[in-house]
């Protein structure tokens, strides 16, 4: 199969206590794998599609044939947007960014703090499932935005540096429906060195 569901960096407990074990289990075996399996399963008759790669593939769905173009959007962005998450959450967070990154943020939104807000408020305010993101335009300028399901700003034009889940599954069986909680807790695990990577490269 052409995709492959991505290894997790670290184990499954090492999020605890912002996310427990059970979750990241269930999170990435089960929700990001059946993504995963769904968008090998569609593209099996279309191998000259299935030879890109996710990013080439999300960055213009129009090139898509309609009959496939929902699934592999939702399918498509679910293994993308999740290998995304977890590629920016780490058992050491580094606090808050630094560097280049950091002098973005806060030309952008006039500090951490203020940034900090509008992230969690981008979470807080998409209705049902979806993500908040921080995304750098083509001008290399940033924009905090979310996104509803598993649609992502590839699909946009912009390119995504630090994605927050908030389908109800990532928070529910440690918060319940105290999604603001659960936005407020996860910048203790963010991996700013890897948003950085992002914004820089």
């Amino acid at each position: 199969m052409p995709f492959e569901l991505p290894q997790l960096r670290y184990a499954n407990s090492a999020l605890e206590p912002v996310i427990d074990a059970m979750t990241v289990e269930i999170h990435h075996s089960k929700h990001q794998a059946t993504y995963t399996k769904n968008l090998n399963t569609t593209l099996e008759n279309y191998p000259e599609i299935a030879s890109k790669s996710i990013v080439e593939i999300l960055k213009d769905l129009s090139k898509i044939p309609e009959e496939i173009r929902t699934a592999v959007k939702n399918n498509g962005g679910g293994f993308y947007n999740h290998a995304l998450y977890w590629e920016n959450l780490t058992p050491n967070g580094s606090g808050q960014p630094s560097g280049k990154l950091a002098e973005a943020i806060d030309k952008a939104f006039g500090g951490f703090t203020p940034f900090k807000e509008q992230m969690e408020k981008a979470g807080l305010t998409r209705f049902g499932s979806g993500w908040a993101w921080l995304s750098k335009k083509g001008d290399g300028s940033l924009l905090i935005h979310s996104t509803a399901n598993q649609d992502c700003p590839l699909s946009e034009g912009l390119t995504p540096l630090l994605a927050v889940d908030v389908w109800e599954h990532a928070y529910y069986l440690k918060y319940q429906n105290r999604r603001a909680d659960y936005l407020s807790a996860i910048w203790a695990i963010i991996d700013w060195k890897d948003v950085e990577g992002k914004f820089l490269a």
